[in-house]
C-alpha cells in the first residue's frame, strides 16, 4: 500500500491529512505550537518515540496527560484502513473521548504499521493481535493477550479481566464536525 493513496482517501473523507518523515512530523507539530498554553496526550508511544511529547514538555507548554480541556491533543490511532478509518480501542475512553470532543485541535500521528489493507475487521483483529497485547504488556496488565493470544479471535468479545484495556472501540469515518482534525501519516514504524 503507498502512503499516498491513503492520504488521499483521508482527504477525501474530509481530514487534513499529510505524508511526513519522522522529522517532518515533529516539524510539524512543532508548527502548530504557536499561541498553544497547553497539550493533551493520550499516552501514545508513537508520540513519544517521535520524540514530540519531550519536545513539547521541554518548550514550556503544559502537558496535560489523559486530559480532554485542552488547546492541541496529541495522539495516534490503533489501525488506519486503507479507505481511511481510523479505529482506536480504549480502556478508560480518555483518548477516544478527546478525539471526538473537548480539544481546540486533534492530530493523529500515524505510522505505517498500522495501515491495514482490510477494511474495518482487518482493523480490529490487527488491534487484538497487535496494540493489545503489547500495550497490556507494556502497562502490566494480566490479561490473556499480555501471556498469549486474545479471546477475541475464538469468541469476538475478548475477556473478562478487570485489566482488559479493550473497552471503548471508536471508528471515525470522518472528522467530527466541531473538532479540527489533522492526520500525519508517518513514513515509518511507529508504536504498537
Amino acid at each position: 500500500m503507498e502512503l499516498k493513496s491513503v492520504c488521499e482517501a483521508l482527504v477525501r473523507r474530509g481530514y487534513e491529512a499529510k505524508v511526513v518523515s519522522a522529522a517532518e512530523a515533529v516539524e510539524s507539530v512543532a508548527a502548530l505550537l504557536t499561541g498553544v498554553q497547553n497539550v493533551g496526550w493520550g499516552g501514545s508511544e508513537t508520540v513519544k518515540e517521535l520524540g514530540i511529547r519531550d519536545m513539547v514538555a521541554k518548550s514550556g507548554i503544559e502537558v496535560r496527560d489523559h486530559r480532554t480541556d485542552c488547546d492541541l491533543f496529541l495522539l495516534s490511532a490503533n489501525a488506519l484502513t486503507t479507505d481511511g478509518r481510523i479505529v482506536n480501542i480504549d480502556g478508560s475512553g480518555n483518548r477516544v473521548a478527546a478525539s471526538v470532543y473537548g480539544p481546540k485541535r486533534v492530530v493523529y500521528l500515524i505510522g505505517r504499521n498500522k495501515i491495514v489493507d482490510g477494511g474495518i475487521d482487518e482493523a480490529l483483529a490487527r488491534i487484538h493481535r497487535e496494540a493489545c497485547p503489547l500495550n497490556c504488556r507494556r502497562l502490566g496488565k494480566k490479561t490473556p493477550c499480555s501471556v498469549g493470544e486474545c479471546p477475541w479471535f475464538k469468541n469476538g468479545q475478548g475477556c473478562d479481566s478487570p485489566d482488559r484495556i479493550c473497552k471503548v472501540t471508536a471508528i471515525f469515518d470522518r472528522p467530527p464536525s466541531r473538532t479540527p482534525t489533522t492526520v500525519l501519516l508517518v513514513d515509518g514504524d511507529f508504536g504498537y
